[in-house]
């Protein structure tokens, strides 16, 4: 994975757990409800496993915004 596509990968965890953090529900709660693992909720917070966009999309509807806000530089 190139230097760029990591850092894309932490811009992307950090909004992703920013809007989680402002739902108010941990990484477990948030995972349930996205129907995904807590510890993959924690891989892609930390930039360490590439999302796909299906649950990308999922994480987007579970938090209420759009895919795009996530992916805003």
């Amino acid at each position: 994975m190139s230097h760029s596509n990591k850092q894309f990968l932490i811009f992307l965890g950090k909004r992703i757990r920013a809007e989680r953090e402002k739902m108010g529900v941990s990484q477990e709660q948030f995972g349930h409800k996205a129907k995904v693992h807590r510890t993959y909720v924690g891989m892609i917070e930390r930039g360490e496993k590439n999302i796909t966009i299906h649950n990308l999309r999922k994480f987007a509807d579970t938090l209420g915004v759009h895919i795009k806000d996530l992916l805003d530089f």
